[in-house]
C-alpha cells in the first residue's frame, strides 16, 4: 500500500505539471520563423537540410480536436500523450528494475537510430558504403562491452556459477576488443577514393553519437543498481525544471536567457531553479520511506532471482537536524526531521536546474546547424525520443559521479565474492596478511576475546 500511495501521489502531481507545462518554452518569447534568423541561414546556406517530417498525430485525435485553434490542439495532443506516457512509466516501475533497465535500453536504441537517421538523411546523396551497417555494429559492440562489464561487476555469483559466462567474463575485454577491432577494419576497407573526407565525417559522427547515448544510458543502469530513488528523483527533477521554467517564462518572462534558444528567459530560469529544489525535496521525503524505492538490486543466489529488499541505510532514515538561529526564530522550531537523502536532493536538483538546461541548448544548437524542428516524430506533440531525453544524459552522469564520490563505499560483499572466485593460496596469502595486519592494529586479540 506504501508502494502503490507513493507511486500515485508522484506521478499524479508529475502529471498534472506535465500536462501545463508539456508546451515546452513556446509561449516563452517570440522567435524568428522556424527557429533560425535570417543570419543563421545566409551562414549555414551550405549545409544539407532535412527532409520535415510529416505530421503524424493519430486521426482520432485529428477529428476530436478539429475544432480547436493549433494552439491548443497541440495543447491537448501533448497533454493526452503524456498521461499515456506517465501511465506507462508507472506501470513499469511496477514491473520492477529489471525491466525498467530494458526500457533504457530500448530508449538508448531509439536515440541512436534518430541521430544517426539525421547524419544519412543529410548526406543520403552520396551513398556511403556500409555506413548505417558500421554504425549498428559498432553500438552492437560497444553495447557488449558495458553490458558484460555490468553483469560481470553486479552478478558476479552468477557469472563464476555458470562455465560459459565466467569464460566469456574472464576475457571480456579481449573479444570486446577484437570485436571493435573488426568494425574499424571494415571502415578501411569501405574507404572509396572521392568520399574520404564525408566518410570519416559520418565515422566521428557515429563515435560521438555513441559517447552522448550510449555511455549515459549505461551510468543510467549503474544508478538504477543503486536503487531506483537515484534514477526517479533525478529525472523527475529535470521534468520539473522544464515545466516550471515554461511557466514561469510564460507569465513573467522579459529578459532573453541564451541566443542559442531565443524562447527561455531569465525569468524562467530562475523560477525554475526555486520550484525544482522545493519539488525535489518533497519527492525525496515520499520515496526515501518506501523500501521498495532506496534498496539496491541484487541478485540472490538462494533463489536465483533479483531482489529489491534490505534495511534501509541511514542515507534513507529520518533524522532531526537543528535550525540555524534566523530559521528558528521565524518558524519556532529549533529541530527539524528529514531524510539525509533529501539534503542530498538539493544537488541533484541544483544541477537539474542550473547545468542540465544545457543538454538542451546542446540539442538546440545541433538541431537548428541541420534546419530541423525535433530529431523524429515518434511521439505527436513532442517529437522524438532524443527530443525528451536532451537534458536526461548530462544529469545521468552527474548522479553517477556523486554516488561514487559522496555515496558509496566499499562493499564487503563483492570484495568476499572476488576472494572466493581466487585460488586457495591467494586465498590463504590474503587471509595471513589480514589477520598480520588486524593483530598489528590490536584488533585481533579483542575479536577472540568477544568471541570467547
Amino acid at each position: 500500500m506504501v508502494f502503490t500511495s507513493s507511486l500515485t501521489l508522484t506521478f499524479s502531481v508529475s502529471f498534472l505539471l506535465c500536462l501545463f507545462g508539456c508546451q515546452g518554452s513556446d509561449g516563452e518569447l517570440k522567435v524568428e520563423k522556424d527557429g533560425v534568423s535570417d543570419s543563421e541561414s545566409k551562414v549555414d546556406s551550405g549545409v544539407p537540410e532535412v527532409p520535415v517530417p510529416a505530421d503524424d498525430t493519430p486521426e482520432v485525435l485529428n477529428k476530436a480536436l478539429s475544432g480547436l485553434s493549433s494552439r491548443w490542439k497541440n495543447w491537448w495532443v501533448r497533454g493526452i500523450l503524456t498521461l499515456a506516457m506517465i501511465s506507462f512509466f508507472f506501470f513499469i516501475i511496477y514491473l520492477g528494475p529489471m525491466v525498467l533497465m530494458m526500457i533504457v535500453l530500448c530508449v538508448q536504441i531509439k536515440c541512436f537510430q534518430e541521430i544517426i537517421t539525421i547524419g544519412y538523411s543529410v548526406y543520403h546523396s552520396y551513398h556511403l558504403p556500409w555506413f548505417r551497417t558500421l554504425s549498428w555494429y559498432f553500438l552492437l559492440c560497444v553495447n557488449y562491452f558495458f553490458y558484460g562489464e555490468t553483469v560481470t561487476d553486479y552478478f558476479f555469483t552468477l557469472v563464476q556459477r555458470e562455465e560459459p559466462l565466467r569464460i566469456l567474463s574472464k576475457y571480456h575485454r579481449f573479444i570486446s576488443f577484437a570485436l571493435y577491432l573488426t568494425g574499424f577494419c571494415m571502415f578501411v576497407l569501405s574507404l572509396v577514393k572521392k568520399h574520404y573526407r564525408l566518410q570519416f565525417y559520418m565515422f566521428g559522427w557515429t563515435h560521438v553519437t555513441l559517447l552522448i547515448v550510449v555511455t549515459q544510458s549505461h551510468l543510467i543502469i549503474h544508478n538504477l543498481f543503486e536503487g531506483m530513488i537515484w534514477f526517479i528523483v533525478p529525472i523527475s527533477c529535470v521534468i520539473c525544471n522544464d515545466i516550471m521554467a515554461y511557466m514561469f517564462g510564460f507569465f513573467f518572462g522579459r529578459t532573453p536567457l541564451i541566443k542559442l534558444s531565443p524562447k527561455k528567459t531569465w525569468e524562467g530560469f530562475i523560477g525554475g531553479f526555486f520550484a525544482t529544489i522545493v519539488f525535489g525535496i518533497m519527492l525525496s521525503y515520499v520515496m526515501a520511506g518506501c523500501r521498495y524505492f532506496v534498496c539496491p538490486v541484487e541478485f540472490n543466489n538462494d533463489s536465483n532471482s533479483f531482489q529489491v529488499d534490505c534495511e534501509p541505510p541511514e542515507l534513507f532514515q529520518l533524522q532531526d537536524y537543528a535550525l540555524p538561529g534566523i530559521l528558528e526564530s521565524v518558524t519556532g522550531w529549533t529541530t527539524v526531521r528529514l531524510y539525509p537523502f533529501q539534503i542530498h536532493s538539493i544537488a541533484l536538483s541544483s544541477f537539474a536546474s542550473i547545468v542540465g538546461p544545457f543538454g538542451g541548448f546542446f540539442a538546440s544548437g545541433f538541431k537548428r546547424a541541420f534546419k530541423i524542428k525535433d530529431f523524429a516524430n515518434t511521439i505527436p506533440g513532442h517529437g522524438g525520443i532524443m527530443d525528451r531525453f536532451d537534458c536526461q544524459y548530462l544529469m545521468a552522469t552527474f548522479v553517477n559521479v556523486y554516488i561514487a564520490s559522496f555515496i558509496r563505499g566499499p562493499n564487503p560483499s563483492k570484495v568476499i565474492q572476488q576472494l572466493l572466485a581466487l585460488r586457495v593460496d591467494q586465498q590463504l596469502h590474503i587471509f595471513n596478511s589480514l589477520k598480520a595486519h588486524l593483530t598489528e592494529k590490536g584488533l585481533l586479540p579483542a575479536l577472540e576475546e568477544a568471541t570467547a
